[in-house]
Formats: C-alpha cells, sequence, structure tokens
C-alpha cells in the first residue's frame, strides 16, 4: 500500500482516536467515538479516562478483536487482551506491533515510570507512528516511520510548538496533529503545527469523522 491509499484508509474519530482501514482493521484509544465500525485490533495507550474507555471499547469490539495495552488498562477490560510494555514486538492478526514508551518531561501526568504506551503498526507495508500522550523525548530520534499520529494540545502533552521539534526528529513522510478539540486543544493548535512545518514536514490535518 503507498502513501496515498494509506492516507485515505485513516480515520480521526477525535481526540486521540484513529482507525486505520487497512487489511486489518486497526483503532487506537476510543474516547466518545460515535462510530460502531468493528476493529480487528484495538490498541490502548493508558489508562486515563480519555484513552481506556471500556464503554467505547464495547462499541467496535467483536468476537475475536484483540486488544493490545498496558497492565493497568488490562484490568478494566474484557475479551482477548494481550498485555504489552514498552520494548516488546508482536505480531497480530497479520500486523506487526513495536511497543515505544510515551511520558512527560516537563510536567507529571504521564511520568516515565508509569511505563505508558506509544505504538509503532505495521500495516499493509505502512508504518503508522501513535504517540500516545507524550512530550517530545529522546526515544523519538530512533524512530523510522512513515505515518506520526502526534498530540499537539500542549497541558497534559506537548504543545504545538514541542510537537513541530518532535515531527523534526522524527522525519515521518506525513505528520497528522492529535489531541485537540476534546479535552484541551484546538483546531488552531493543528494548524499553528502544519504550518510551522511548510516545506519541512508534510502534515495532514484531518476533519473528525461520525462514521
Amino acid at each position: 500500500m503507498d502513501l496515498k491509499e494509506a492516507v485515505k484508509k485513516i480515520h480521526w474519530l477525535g481526540h486521540d482516536c484513529f482507525r486505520i482501514d487497512g487489511s486489518t482493521v486497526v483503532l487506537f484509544d476510543p474516547y466518545q467515538i460515535s462510530s460502531t465500525k468493528p476493529a480487528d485490533v484495538i490498541l490502548i495507550s493508558h489508562d486515563h479516562f480519555d484513552h481506556n474507555s471500556p464503554e467505547d471499547v464495547a462499541k467496535i469490539r467483536k468476537k475475536d478483536s484483540i486488544i493490545v495495552t498496558d497492565q493497568a488498562s488490562a484490568q478494566k477490560l474484557s475479551g482477548e487482551i494481550k498485555v504489552v510494555s514498552v520494548g516488546d514486538r508482536l505480531s497480530v492478526k497479520g500486523i506487526d506491533i513495536e511497543i515505544w514508551p510515551a511520558y512527560n518531561t516537563d510536567k507529571e501526568f504521564h511520568p516515565k515510570e508509569a511505563g505508558m504506551l506509544a505504538f509503532v503498526v505495521t500495516i499493509d507495508g505502512v508504518r503508522f507512528y501513535h504517540a500516545g500522550d507524550t512530550d517530545q523525548i529522546p526515544e523519538m530520534d530512533k524512530l523510522d516511520v512513515d505515518i506520526a499520529f502526534l498530540p499537539v494540545s500542549g497541558t497534559y502533552v506537548m504543545t504545538a510548538e514541542q510537537a513541530v521539534q518532535a515531527a523534526l526528529a522524527i522525519k515521518p513522510k506525513i505528520a497528522i496533529p492529535m489531541h485537540y478539540a476534546a479535552i484541551v486543544g484546538t483546531e488552531d493548535d493543528a494548524v499553528a503545527f502544519k504550518k510551522a512545518l511548510e516545506g519541512k514536514v508534510d502534515v495532514l490535518v484531518l476533519k473528525k469523522e461520525t462514521v
């Protein structure tokens, strides 16, 4: 799958929630979603209510869905769950998943020792990075990804300005802002992120979908 095709398969359902309609349907961090399209694999980055929402997981979980998440989140969920931690690598329903860290460096909402997660998922040959709730961290320098979902709202995660520096460090082919227009942040943060990266990294600001 080339990048143009990959982009068509990405659906932003708000906040940090994306669904990728590849040959395996993958969904990240469902929260306050109206979509009920089932997912084959559900990835949950950490146990905060706006990422680990059992009622939203129930909307898109089917009998054979597999949830990949950390130990704290798993305790609130049901079904087939693979508990992972930073550094793990696994294959689930034909996709390769790498578990990366997500943490704050200048605030205490997501401490490094909590072991919260980011994901690199390879779907139909395209490598997607979902950063979770994070600041810019040194581990990002080691990433090799095609498409990066990066938080931009500030307060609990990177500001748009910090996310720009993260994108420059990661060097994805396409960066997509997230973590705005829900609990904190506005579309202005996404626009500022895109504008600052013009001519450096291609940025796609998606419209929130409700189906």
